[in-house]
């Protein structure tokens, strides 16, 4: 057993490497960190609901998500506007969710309830959007590579496994910011909302998304957790801990980094109604997990 002074989790020193390893495996493959799965874990299972389970959170991100995005990056599939523009509009709705995480959620039950609704949603877009099957996907079998056209401040442009795909510039800002607050709060950085939203509501395909969603949720991360540690001194009086456990978080990122790197190597491999159907799973169990647990 081993104790975290910070966080006062006492757990098996291996646990966390193992669980982030299995989770990341998973979900990197639809370019979400796994930070949405760790943060209950750790909450439910290790008791952590402290404020500072957020930026805990975003310590995993940090320490895990490098080894995926440069697998990604090494095949050719990062879209670099995509990339950027998640950025630009996450980075500052970080600041204004730990913000609202710290002085208007710092109670675990409504905490819960919020990060319940918030899984609950993106769950039902991804199902519908495999229910439909409004658009031809890519099979997952082949050498994916993907070829820029055109960039601007009204359209975004690439071509992929044969087909061309668009997205508004400027609706992709405005659901960035909007994925940052939410991120912010939640302690994922945006990742595991904003992955999704591109694949089910901008109709692009989750092979192209993964390596852009993984690099926006890594840079936001780590704008958090500078965030959360230069305001916790403010509130001190409180008697709420809000700076990160970092040995917790970077044992987590050990795990989460072997597992990113393994899934973001096997997702071409992995057809995307397969990946879909993953994430959708894994964020309906937790949601009714949550919101069931409050009544």
């Amino acid at each position: 057993m081993m104790e975290f002074p910070i966080s006062g989790v006492e757990t098996y020193w291996w646990l966390p490497m193992l669980v982030a390893f299995g989770i990341s495996v998973l979900t990197s493959m639809g370019g979400v960190s796994g930070a949405f799965l760790i943060l209950p874990f750790q909450i439910s299972i290790l008791g952590f609901t402290w404020p500072a389970v957020s930026p805990t959170n975003l310590v995993y991100n940090i320490v895990a998500i490098p080894s995926g995005v440069y697998r990604y990056w090494r095949e050719r599939r990062m879209v670099r506007p995509l990339t950027w523009t998640i950025i630009i509009g996450t980075l500052p709705g970080v600041f204004i969710g730990a913000i609202i995480r710290v002085k208007y959620l710092p109670d675990p039950r409504n905490f819960k309830v919020f990060a319940g609704l918030v899984l609950l949603y993106i769950a039902v877009r991804l199902i519908s959007d495999i229910i439909k099957k409004k658009r031809a996907q890519s099979k997952g079998n082949g050498e994916f590579v993907v070829k820029p056209i055109t960039t601007g401040w009204e359209t975004i442009s690439y071509e992929f496994d044969g087909v061309v795909y668009r997205v508004s510039t400027v609706g992709l800002l405005a659901l960035s910011i909007i994925v940052g607050v939410i991120g912010g709060i939640y302690g994922i950085g945006g990742g595991a909302i904003i992955a999704p939203f591109l694949v089910a509501v901008f109709g692009l395909p989750v092979h192209t998304v993964a390596g852009a969603a993984l690099m926006g949720t890594f840079v936001t991360s780590i704008a958090g957790v500078v965030f959360y540690t230069l305001i916790a001194p403010f509130y001190t009086d409180t008697g709420l801990a809000i700076t990160p456990d970092w040995l917790l978080g970077g044992m987590f990122g050990v795990g989460g980094a072997a597992g990113m790197y393994v899934g973001a190597r096997i997702q071409r491999y992995v057809p995307a109604r397969i990946i879909k159907i993953i994430l959708a799973a894994a964020m309906l169990f937790i949601a009714v997990k949550y919101i069931s647990g409050v009544f």
